[in-house]
């Protein structure tokens, strides 16, 4: 027997490697979002750099960031400075009850506005956008005659009344979202005998979630950090919130700015916490709002 040769095909695999490209474009939009995030981190960063440094060491200049000791008693001593306990449940379940009906009442209006098509709806959602350009500060006198008309003074009503029934940012991020649902799932659930009550319950709510997630984050945000409106409806101590408390730090002569740094530190731990949990959901919110609309 001839013995048979197999002929392997041997050729050389030729693995092209892909060039890197520089663009300097590239390089220079890098280097101005790395300025931008320190310039944005920086006073926060300071603030925790302060918070641990005596009072005399806060001003020195030129400055030093590092504390030199470390103090860490400003915390407990902010803390029994001022009622904190009590300024930070105030601040919590106003922020909690704003939140909860600002996302209800703004959900069921941009479902409105997005699936709902009745007489006059674009012209009115015009109108309700255009109230995002009037400044609070135009409105602040009227808004105060009225809660003193109503007896609302001192009390906390003021801050979680107009904020849980109207935000018209809420309302039109939530409306870009929706609107991009799918009007099939809209038709099939009306062919299943449901109405728009149980459409929005149903089937809109449960598809919006990462929109409700960013809003209510912006939200809480806006809510927790509210300084002029309770400076300006509260005068009880027992009922202020966390950023008004901080502002009683400020003395007459002298200010206690290490107290007022370890206080705004602590103030921060909450919407940190809420955004390190929420930031996926908060990022695919805004994402997505764009899509259609």
């Amino acid at each position: 027997m001839k013995a048979s040769t197999v002929e392997m095909n041997t050729r050389p695999v030729v693995v092209q490697k892909k060039k890197f490209k520089f663009k300097f474009s590239t390089l220079l939009a890098h280097v101005g979002l790395i300025i931008a995030s320190a310039i944005m981190v920086f006073p926060f960063l300071w603030t925790i750099s302060s918070s641990l440094k005596d009072i005399s060491q806060i001003f020195i200049v030129p400055p030093e960031f590092i504390p030199k000791p470390f103090v860490w008693s400003n915390y407990p001593a902010s803390l029994q400075a001022m009622p904190f306990g009590l300024a930070y449940w105030n601040s919590f379940y106003i922020t909690i009850l704003v939140v909860g009906f600002q996302l209800f009442t703004g959900s069921m209006a941009a479902y409105a506005f997005a699936k709902i098509r009745f007489r006059g709806s674009n012209l009115l959602f015009m109108f309700f956008l255009a109230t995002m350009m009037i400044p609070k500060q135009v409105t602040m006198i009227p808004t105060f005659m009225i809660m003193d008309s109503i007896g609302w003074l001192d009390t906390h009503l003021p801050l979680i009344v107009p904020g849980a029934l109207f935000n018209a940012f809420a309302v039109f991020l939530l409306r870009q979202f929706i609107m991009g649902i799918p009007n099939e799932l809209e038709e099939a659930a009306v062919m299943d005998g449901a109405n728009p009550l149980r459409i929005y319950w149903s089937v809109i709510l449960p598809l919006v979630k990462p929109a409700l997630a960013a809003v209510g984050i912006f939200i809480f945000m806006g809510s927790w950090n509210n300084f002029l409106e309770p400076l300006i409806y509260l005068t009880t101590p027992e009922l202020f919130t966390v950023p008004l408390l901080l502002n009683y730090f400020k003395g007459l002569y002298v200010t206690d700015w290490a107290l007022m740094m370890a206080g705004s530190t602590i103030s921060i731990i909450p919407v940190l916490l809420i955004y390190i949990i929420a930031q996926k959901q908060i990022i695919e919110g805004v994402a997505l709002t764009g899509i259609k609309g």
